[in-house]
């Protein structure tokens, strides 16, 4: 009977867990770029069970023996076994915002931070006093050059992620509003950081909508233009791919799957009491 109460209190600890990890989706839902996360468990080792009063014999299929007849397994509870992250592509949501940036297949915008390069899909970017591109929590974002500077409403860009810049300068050698008297055309000033990994599944989830990778997903490449690039769409966002309705209707499950260990440890609570009050005056 205790050994009950240990199975219920290992399924009431992994259901809290599971709990965490649907709310932590839901408290993410308007993020963009957000992956949803699925936690998975495993049991714990299996005990064979057999009579210890009984002088038949067993054999097991190895061919060994045993004078005690076999029974059977028993469970000894549930552990979490890991939390994945789910790749699935989240819609795309026009901003009209020339600084919001998505894309549409597998891949990551590189951004600089102080504990290194990390990867997000959340395009959501702005200008800091400087001109730089940035997160809104002012991580530079990373081109193939290095960090990039332009001006707002002087720069484009294309569907691989090029930046192009109206090359028109003032003496002070700084962008200026485009307008049709000191029109020159355009140059490429730099391309996008776009990276992919070879398992992404093995990414290290950081907050923020960050990864950092590991010694299992590889380190990043850069996705190449024709090969294995995603399209840069400007002025669109990726919104997460958390579906509130289906997070709901889990948080739902982990609540009577709580209720129901919970109540299996106050059952064996109660055998045990009745065990020791009452067979014990017998």
């Amino acid at each position: 009977m205790v050994r009950g109460m240990y199975t219920g209190a290992s399924g009431m600890i992994a259901e809290q867990f599971r709990l965490d990890v649907v709310a932590n989706n839901l408290a993410n839902v308007d993020k963009p770029g957000f992956k949803r996360d699925t936690a998975t468990f495993k049991s714990f080792p299996e005990m064979l069970a057999a009579r210890t009063e009984d002088d038949g014999v067993v054999i097991f299929p190895l061919g060994s023996t045993d004078v005690r007849p076999y029974i059977g397994n028993i469970g000894t509870g549930v552990e979490v076994n890991e939390v994945f992250t789910e790749w699935e592509q989240g819609s795309l949501r026009e901003t009209g915002n020339q600084l919001d940036i998505a894309l549409s297949d597998k891949g990551f915008f590189a951004v600089e931070t102080p504990y290194g390069e990390r990867y997000t899909r959340n395009g959501s970017f702005i200008l800091d006093k400087d001109n730089y591109l940035v997160t809104k929590h002012g991580y530079k974002v990373l081109g193939e050059n290095g960090y990039i500077q332009i001006k707002q409403n002087n720069f484009n860009i294309d569907e691989q992620g090029r930046i192009s810049v109206n090359q028109r300068y003032q003496d002070n050698d700084e962008f200026v509003q485009a307008n049709d008297n000191n029109w020159e055309g355009e140059r490429i000033l730099d391309t996008l950081k776009i990276v992919r990994f070879d398992n992404e599944r093995f990414l290290k989830k950081e907050g923020e909508s960050f990864w950092v990778d590991t010694d299992i997903s590889g380190k990043a490449q850069i996705a190449k233009a024709g090969i294995n690039r995603p399209k840069v769409m400007s002025r669109f966002l990726e919104t997460s791919n958390v579906n509130p309705v289906n997070e709901m209707v889990r948080m739902i499950e982990v609540q009577r799957a709580y209720e129901l260990n919970s109540k299996s440890i106050t059952t064996h609570d109660t055998l045990i009491g009745r065990v020791i009050n009452e067979v014990g005056r017998v």
